[in-house]
């Protein structure tokens, strides 16, 4: 069982930043892929980013390509999302995800174990 918990949400302004963490309770943190997910009120769960085991490689959704970075430290079990040049269709509950697989994967049914999320809100 690995418990995941996300900090670092809250309100931005249009054009700011953020950064998300997630701490896992994973004895071998580097035994999971790690990724992150977003859901806006209304809408389906979204795929933000993905990091491999090694955090060699890394896989970005279209919409946030260029703009965020997933990044982690397996010596802290901590995963992060750098947030740059947030727009209003950033807002959603952001979710991270600890995936016990050996592919990384854009789809949620992937991932093994869920944090309860974080809310992002950008203003205008």
């Amino acid at each position: 069982q690995v418990q995941l918990i996300e900090s670092g949400g809250g309100l931005v302004q249009a054009g700011g930043s953020l950064r998300l963490s997630c701490a896992a309770s994973a004895r071998i943190f580097s035994d999971y892929i790690m990724g992150w997910f977003r859901q806006a009120p209304g809408k389906e769960r979204e795929f933000v980013a993905g990091i491999s085991r090694s955090g060699i490689n890394t896989v970005y959704g279209d919409s946030v390509k260029g703009r965020f970075t997933i990044s982690r430290d397996n010596a802290k079990n901590t995963e992060y999302l750098q947030m740059n040049n947030l727009s209003t269709e950033d807002t959603a509950v952001y979710f991270c995800a600890a995936d016990g697989g050996y592919v990384l994967s854009r789809f949620s049914s992937a991932y093994d174990y869920w944090g309860q999320g974080t809310r992002v809100t950008v203003s205008s």
